[in-house]
């Protein structure tokens, strides 16, 4: 017997895999990652110290809202102020900008509904060829600064006030030029994520009008997308100041500087309250559509 015989014979098992690729365990593969990932420490400072970055100003300014004078007690008289109706007069330029924000604010979301939603689903299915001119038209007025777009506005708005007069509500015409990228992009990310034109062609060749495949089909697949578009569009009206005082409106925010020149302790009171309210939308704008189907583990 030669020498090659007399050498056990060796079983063929291919080495685990440490490489960028994966490592098998059991069978299963599992893909690697690639840099380096931050260790729990190392991410749990970070997000520590961006948290102090955010919460530092904003307690600060709640404990303002309590401060009494400046022998640093704490009272709860700023916040009963605001009910009292000896202080009406005072107050009054914040309700009604506040008023006339959220008209604005309703006739902004018209706008994207009725304007920016339409032509992004006829774009997506019809000329497909024109979604980069759209989405450069709608991304282009967060590229400009508001000044510059301001100063554009004044001869425009001279025509508006002599054709629907000087009322806040015109605002939501320049409004909504302002919040084109912000309501943009949540509806665009939305039709990306679901096939429209195979999803159209598909329930048409079942006898589906257009009216029914726009209920139905498009409308619940770009429902996230269009809250989160109408939720960012109530929050640059509640938040725009530059546009209101240059074409002088009252609206929300310049009700509140006309109101911290008399009282800076209610004007606080309700730079919280906005900033709660955002912060209400933003959790609402992740929590909508986000319900996570159940798995066949969890359906057995």
């Amino acid at each position: 017997m030669s020498a090659v015989d007399d050498r056990p014979a060796r079983s063929e098992r291919p080495a685990p895999s440490d490489g960028p690729v994966g490592r098998r365990t059991g069978g299963a593969a599992r893909v690697g990652r690639f840099g380096v990932a931050p260790s729990r420490v190392t991410a749990a400072i970070v997000l520590g110290v961006v948290g102090l970055v955010f919460a530092v100003p904003i307690v600060a300014l709640v404990q303002f809202t309590f401060r009494q004078g400046t022998d640093g007690g704490l009272t709860f008289a700023h916040y009963a102020a605001i009910v009292d109706p000896v202080n009406a007069s005072t107050y009054r330029p914040v309700f009604d900008g506040l008023g006339a924000s959220l008209v604005i604010a309703v006739l902004t979301v018209a706008i994207v509904l009725l304007v920016l939603l339409p032509a992004q689903v006829i774009t997506a299915l019809r000329y497909p060829r024109l979604r980069r001119v759209l989405e450069f038209v709608c991304i282009l007025p967060i590229t400009v600064p508001l000044v510059v777009l301001v100063v554009g506005f004044i001869p425009v708005y001279q025509v508006v006030a002599r054709v629907f007069g000087s009322g806040s509500w015109t605002l939501a015409f320049a409004i909504g030029i302002v919040a084109l990228p912000f309501a943009f992009r949540p509806i665009a990310t939305a039709a990306a994520a679901m096939d429209m034109v195979v999803l159209t062609e598909a329930a048409r060749s079942l006898g589906a009008s257009w009216w029914a495949v726009t209920w139905r089909v498009l409308l619940p697949g770009l429902r996230r997308g269009i809250t989160a578009a109408c939720f960012l569009t109530v929050t640059v009206v509640l938040g725009e100041y530059t546009l209101a005082s240059f074409l002088s409106r009252t609206t929300f925010q310049p009700g509140l500087v006309l109101v911290q020149q008399t009282d800076p302790y209610v004007a606080a009171i309700f730079s919280v309250a906005a900033l709660v309210f955002g912060f209400l939308l933003l959790v609402v704008i992740g929590r909508v559509g986000a319900r996570r189907r159940r798995t066949p583990k969890e359906s057995s």
